[in-house]
């Protein structure tokens, strides 16, 4: 284990007073989000990473960890802090310097009636939504999109191929996913605002992970919200409804970082980073920490020195 990683005490001291401030629309500080951060900044040469509360997120964050402390840039990762609506307000508020994040739906966090949805596109409006202080350095090769997903038989069962065919089903069909997806625009709200779809209920399970897919393979769910990258869903053989009207944007995996922080240093080895790093490469990054049950630091580590950026 990297010594970058908390011990599980440590872990829950730093994750504690941000969920506990999630409620009250504040940041981990229990303070008011602000373009300048509570927290004096640290020293140009250090650099606090925070993840969000899903494996994926959590390997991307160490891979930065990684390549920076290459770079000569000291790093600490917080992982697993919880979701956009937490880490973000963290982010702004000098808790945390740097998150990976992913185009679309970063966008509609800041802006819920965007419409733009190729990469460059995204990439120019969230240039001009994102707070002052915060900065969205360019795109990875690689990209991690939401699918919603049905097993074969409730494909054929209900004759889906599109997320058109929902609605020939309202009230009928059980959605599952992370909690946050039931107030999102991409998910049950843009679900219902573009394609009129309507659910007979919702199951608050995990993003992507062996909850919502354990559901999906048992019955417990019809429709799954997964991630693009996950290899579970060509392994189980299940089916990703067509998107005709393009609810989901490019989600191309993107560092979003204090201004204060982003040094030419940072830039540089995060944009190494970025063109190595390609959908493939992350899928398979997934596939060992979910499938094979490694640890992420370590996946990580062994990735960067493999592909000549750990020095």
């Amino acid at each position: 284990m990297n010594p970058r990683n908390f011990v599980a005490g440590a872990l829950a001291l730093a994750v504690l007073p941000v969920l506990a401030a999630c409620g009250g629309g504040t940041t981990s500080l229990n303070t008011p989000p602000s373009a300048t951060g509570s927290a004096a900044a640290a020293p140009d040469s250090t650099m606090v990473i925070g993840t969000a509360n899903f494996s994926e997120n959590q390997i991307l964050g160490y891979l930065y960890a990684d390549v920076l402390e290459a770079a000569g840039v000291k790093t600490t990762v917080k992982p697993n802090l919880g979701s956009r609506e937490i880490i973000v307000p963290a982010l702004q508020n000098g808790d945390i310097d740097l998150l990976p994040e992913y185009q679309g739906n970063l966008l509609l966090h800041f802006d819920p009636k965007a419409t733009a949805s190729d990469s460059d596109a995204l990439q120019q409006a969230l240039t001009a939504k994102l707070p002052q202080g915060l900065t969205i350095l360019p795109p990875s090769a690689a990209e991690d999109a939401d699918v919603f997903t049905v097993t074969k038989e409730t494909a054929t069962k209900y004759g889906l191929s599109t997320l058109a065919d929902l609605a020939k089903h309202n009230g009928k069909l059980v959605f599952g996913g992370p909690p946050e997806v039931k107030t999102r625009q991409v998910g049950m709200v843009g679900l219902k605002d573009v394609y009129g779809v309507e659910f007979k209920g919702f199951k608050s399970l995990d993003a992507s992970g062996p909850l919502v897919k354990g559901a999906l393979k048992s019955g417990g769910i019809d429709m799954g919200n997964l991630f693009s990258t996950d290899v579970d869903i060509a392994k189980n053989g299940w089916v990703v409804l067509a998107d005709p009207k393009h609810l989901i944007p490019a989600q191309r995996v993107v560092p979003l970082i204090r201004t204060d922080k982003a040094t030419d240093t940072v830039k540089t080895a995060l944009a190494k980073l970025n063109t190595a790093l390609t959908t493939e490469e992350l899928s398979k990054l997934d596939s060992l920490v979910d499938n094979d049950h490694k640890d992420p630091d370590e996946v990580a580590t062994e990735w960067v020195k493999a592909h000549g950026l750990s020095s």
